[in-house]
């Protein structure tokens, strides 16, 4: 199945809960649709579906973006592994200049091109890994919830640094999952996120975005 049909079959229009401006595809329950893409996953090698969830760190993220739109208005602002588009449709409504969203996952970038259709925004899409570049060229990079694997938290790491050395605002919304540098960051808002108990350990997470130090 198209990967455009398989998220309209699967998923419902739903306003973000911290963020209720923005209405993603969503799937009302995690175990479902794990399950449904099973088969798409042993035939096309396609990650599981982190796309059809709003995860804390990018909730945090989208609505700080939305909050403090000064900091992106006008500027060509980078969405690293953007998920479901939701931190680079913030951009978006926040007046960016331009907005990219990077995904490795070709089911991502269906969801964030019909996400970015639904909130009326334009979101250009990347399907490659960015963290194989050597430098970011965005003036503000956003990266959401990518530091929970460790080879990962270490790429992202790096090209945070690198984006910043090139100039750019590096702004990251995470939980303090178990690879965040805590260190390499400075918090600028603390929110509770409502999120789903079958993917989180509560209903209601404690989450900070953050700016590289």
């Amino acid at each position: 199945m198209p990967a455009r049909d398989f998220i309209l079959a699967n998923t419902k229009l739903l306003p973000v809960p911290l963020v209720p401006e923005i209405k993603l595809h969503l799937a009302e329950e995690s175990l479902p649709i794990w399950q449904k893409i099973e088969a798409e996953l042993e035939a096309r090698n396609i990650p599981p579906p982190y796309w059809a969830f709003a995860w804390a760190g990018g909730q945090a993220l989208a609505r700080y973006v939305l909050d403090h739109a000064s900091l992106v208005a006008g500027r060509h602002v980078l969405d690293l592994g953007s998920g479901s588009g939701l931190a680079a449709i913030a951009a978006a409504k926040a007046r960016a200049g331009a907005v990219q969203a990077a995904e490795i996952d070709a089911f991502a970038i269906a969801a964030i091109t019909l996400n970015a259709e639904a909130n009326g925004v334009t979101v250009m899409t990347i399907e490659r890994d960015l963290l194989a570049d050597t430098q970011a060229s965005a003036e503000v990079l956003l990266v959401g919830d990518l530091f929970y694997e460790k080879a990962l938290a270490e790429r992202t790491l790096a090209y945070c640094e690198q984006a910043q050395a090139h100039q750019a605002l590096v702004l990251v919304g995470d939980p303090q999952r178990s690879y965040f540098p805590r260190h390499r960051f400075e918090p600028l808002a603390e929110y509770a996120v409502p999120v789903t108990r079958e993917l989180e350990d509560s209903e209601i997470k404690r989450t900070a975005v953050w700016r590289l130090a």
